[in-house]
């Protein structure tokens, strides 16, 4: 048999007045009568058959039940305070998009502002992750993808291809060691990206007639493509750049491509959500600003 519930008015008053350990701010936060809290209090207890509360001339304690008692309570308010708000999210015009944190410092957020100044109605809030987006739990609307764009039941727009391409510091360029031809590079430090990137550099390597042997080589490895572009701009090697990861390093003459040699990636990046919720107001709205920077910068480029 299942146990009734009490009273959720009762609970809300037992949860607030154990948090303040006064029954007046309970009453102040909740916008009622200290006698209303009293009384839905004593309530409480009486359909619980426990005391909840030692009252004290000017303190309030709980009792040893009401301690063990308040964990559940809180943490049951707590859950439909999220639900709440993952439901109305739902409505309103908040956009969280999911990407990768490299992606996201290198490519996404200095575009951002123009998004803001354009739909400044929308909250636009990043979320970073390596790991594939679960749509069906509610809390992220779209992600930019990488891959060849065949998501079963999943909407996926293209947004651009990377070509992959050497970079290094300038001042690597000064240095005593030349690197002004690929064969150069079995002189320097090469610096490598794990995760997914682990393969840029033999894959270059071949196309410029080097014998890929050479991106086995002892050199640096980092997890993430972000801090092995720093890596690079700090003199420490020649990193594989990416187009999306370096295009504003270079555009600003913190790297610069000492080879002509250019390597297109056969995947690409993609704008992915759920088929039920892509033509929302908010997400068509960054779906279309997102595609056309991307249709503006090709033509420029």
């Amino acid at each position: 048999m299942t146990a009734r519930l009490p009273s959720l008015n009762g609970l809300r008053a037992f949860e607030a007045a154990a948090r303040h350990l006064s029954f007046t701010e309970a009453a102040v936060e909740l916008n009622v009568t200290q006698t209303a809290i009293s009384h839905q209090i004593k309530r409480l207890e009486d359909e619980l058959g426990v005391r909840l509360f030692i009252r004290q001339n000017r303190a309030l304690a709980l009792t040893p039940q009401a301690r063990d008692y308040l964990p559940g309570i809180r943490a049951a308010f707590n859950d439909l305070r999220l639900a709440t708000d993952r439901l109305l999210r739902k409505d309103d015009n908040v956009l969280t998009v999911s990407t990768l944190a490299s992606l996201a410092a290198k490519w996404l957020l200095p575009r951002l502002s123009a998004f803001q100044e354009a739909h400044p109605g929308i909250d636009v809030r990043i979320t970073t992750s390596r790991a594939l987006v679960d749509f069906k739990a509610g809390d992220v609307d779209a992600a930019i993808r990488y891959g060849r764009g065949q998501w079963p039941g999943l909407r996926a727009d293209w947004l651009m291809a990377d070509q992959l391409f050497p970079v290094c510091s300038p001042a690597l360029l000064r240095g005593g060691r030349p690197l002004q031809c690929p064969e150069d590079l079995a002189q320097h430090t090469l610096l490598h990206t794990s995760g997914g990137y682990d393969d840029d550099w033999r894959l270059w390597l071949t196309a410029a007639g080097q014998p890929a042997t050479l991106s086995k080589a002892p050199g640096l490895s980092f997890d993430l493509i972000l801090v092995t572009v720093q890596a690079a701009i700090d003199g420490l090697g020649v990193a594989m750049g990416r187009t999306s990861y370096v295009e504003a390093d270079i555009a600003t003459g913190r790297l610069v491509v000492p080879f002509k040699i250019r390597l297109p990636d056969e995947w690409g990046f993609y704008l992915v959500s759920p088929k039920a919720s892509a033509d929302s107001p908010k997400l068509s709205a960054f779906r279309q600003w997102l595609t056309a920077s991307m249709r503006q910068a090709s033509e420029t480029a």
